[in-house]
């Protein structure tokens, strides 16, 4: 009988998305086949400490990583897994805790989304689920994902980037800028992060000023982009690694002026966001958008898996690219796998699948040769 694949997946982290991580994590590893998969949970505390064994899931829940073993895991190829570094009374000492097959990363935003980690990975050897370094660094980065898209030709919205040096030293310079460039209303947010944390809608310069100050808490990258007319968010989930391929569109329809962070995990029943698979739209702006997601996921030189997200113009259908999500929320209710679900890949064997890629990919990157060899005349 075949040897389970020992994944391990990987939650927390030092991101302002921490909580949202851990929610996806638990209803990944749940959905996880036990008679394929070995599951190893590795959890990353808010100060970026690893830990490994004990239970991790119960540790960053409760804020108590004594809960759990403290754990690295090193650049090196020769050592494909975790590594214990401190010894406990129920813990092994210092040595291998366990080898891994592949990396499950399911951590949003900085530290964990970016290509920090999977740097990580790269150094190591350890296949692992989802984008690359530059693919996931480029997603993350909402300025120069923009400047990608533009060059490749793809729809976006006004926006002027601010440092928040700029932000600190010449706050009146710099809504004069904005207000000159965009008008109102518009959207301020942190240009590294997701979940909409950050993100403020503004109307009016002492909202503009309140936003920039609540986007420059989170990063020193500031995006202020223009309000589309009564926008209609589509949202696209792609799988593959060079060939990709996009599910069915979906629509989310906000509970509040825009999707906020609490519209997305904190209000509930009547008062909840809806998320509406499929998407009532023509099948021709169907296909269109499944194009263009595509067209930006080969772009950004994507893997395993993106959600893409767009904006739709209530009355002209004008249609923007809005960002690339390559490690989206993944709970069974999130919309990258109920996309998929309606698009007939189940929520297992979409994690099945992502595996499959993950494996695919680093089998492809193994053949590249790391010494130089002159050709034989």
């Amino acid at each position: 009988m075949a040897r389970k694949v020992r994944v391990g997946v990987v939650f927390g982290g030092r991101s302002g998305e921490h909580e949202v991580s851990l929610a996806s994590a638990r209803s990944v590893m749940a959905a996880m086949d036990p008679e394929k998969y070995e599951v190893v949970p590795i959890g990353i505390t808010k100060e970026g400490r690893w830990i490994a064994a004990g239970d991790p899931m119960r540790a960053l829940t409760a804020g108590d990583s004594s809960l759990s073993q403290p754990a690295a895991l090193l650049g090196d190829p020769s050592h494909r897994g975790l590594m214990v570094l401190e010894e406990g009374e129920d813990y092994p000492p210092p040595a291998r805790l366990t080898e891994l097959d592949v990396i499950f990363p399911v951590l949003h935003g900085p530290y964990g989304e970016d290509g920090t980690l999977q740097g990580l990975l790269e150094l190591a050897g350890i296949p692992y689920v989802g984008a690359g370094v530059t693919g996931s660094a480029v997603g993350m980065d909402k300025a120069i994902f923009k400047d990608v898209m533009q060059a490749h030709g793809l729809p976006i919205v006004d926006h002027v980037l601010i440092m928040r040096q700029e932000w600190d030293t010449d706050p009146e310079g710099v809504m004069d800028r904005v207000e000159a460039a965009l008008g109102y209303p518009l959207f301020t947010k942190p240009a590294n992060l997701g979940s909409s944390v950050g993100v403020s809608k503004c109307h009016g310069r002492e909202g503009l000023a309140r936003g920039l100050a609540e986007a420059a808490r989170y990063d020193r990258k500031l995006l202020v982009e223009a309000a589309v007319p009564e926008a209609r968010e589509i949202e696209v989930s792609v799988l593959g690694n060079d060939d990709p391929v996009a599910s069915v569109p979906g629509e989310v329809v906000p509970s509040r002026e825009f999707y906020s962070y609490e519209s997305k995990y904190l209000d509930e029943g009547e008062a909840a966001s809806r998320l509406l698979v499929p998407a009532p739209i023509p099948p021709e702006l169907a296909e269109r958008i499944q194009a263009l997601a595509v067209q930006a996921y080969v772009a950004i030189d994507c893997a395993g898996m993106a959600r893409a997200d767009f904006l739709l113009a209530g009355e002209t259908d004008e249609l923007y690219i809005n960002e690339l999500n390559t490690i989206p929320g993944f709970t069974a209710i999130s919309m990258y796998p109920k996309l998929w679900e309606a698009s007939g890949l189940p929520y297992p064997k979409l994690i099945d699948r992502l595996i499959e890629l993950a494996l695919e990919r680093h089998a492809d990157r193994e053949r590249n040769e790391t010494s130089y060899r002159p050709e034989e005349s």
